[in-house]
């Protein structure tokens, strides 16, 4: 069964060179040969400012490139998200997206009284991959994963998305061909697949 999935790319840097990117192309060229519609966001390619007061995030205008952005993850039935890891968390760049994107009234909803919300995108799942120049199992069991798991809590849950799977891949700079290559064929399964 065929899904429509749109691909967050969440590198900062939009020249395409990073294995992150290479990552997300495998995921959306696999997805799409097995007949799914694929649309990709290129996070780092985008123009939007950051959001500095809680007044600008309720009801601040909404810039056209994230107006186009919240388009298409309503439209998608399967979100996925890729990073790398900077300073233990998603860069500034992707959490000032996230930020933009994920507001009340396209996400989040009032719901009644004080602190209940209405969550909007219910219905999507999402795959994370996050890239990392240490070991994944020293981010997993060390850093317990710690923002990770807030992205998938505290922002897709939260919103209603799930299920919520991750992968994880460490030592992304240390140049190993082969093991490049098993990813991106991991990567292509999953987009197969639509996980």
């Amino acid at each position: 069964m065929s899904k429509r999935v749109v691909i967050i790319d969440g590198h900062p840097d939009a020249s395409g060179t990073h294995f992150g990117h290479a990552l997300a192309a495998a995921y959306a060229q696999a997805a799409e040969a097995a007949g799914h519609e694929v649309r990709s966001i290129p996070v780092g390619a985008l123009d939007f400012p950051m959001l500095r007061h809680k007044a600008d995030w309720e009801h601040g205008a909404v810039p056209v490139s994230i107006q186009e952005a919240q388009r298409a993850i309503g439209w998608a039935e399967h979100l996925v998200i890729v990073y790398p890891l900077w300073l233990g968390s998603m860069p500034a760049c992707l959490k000032a997206f996230m930020e933009q994107v994920f507001r009340p009234g396209f996400a989040i909803g009032r719901s009644g009284g004080i602190g209940r919300w209405k969550k909007r995108l219910t219905g999507k799942s999402a795959r994370v991959i996050v890239t990392m120049g240490m070991p994944a199992l020293v981010y997993r069991w060390y850093f317990r994963a710690h923002s990770l798991k807030s992205l998938e809590r505290n922002v897709l849950q939260f919103c209603g998305i799930g299920p919520i799977r991750d992968t994880v891949i460490g030592m992304v700079e240390t140049p190993n061909p082969r093991k490049r290559e098993r990813w991106l064929e991991r990567m292509r399964l999953l987009g197969r697949e639509a996980q």
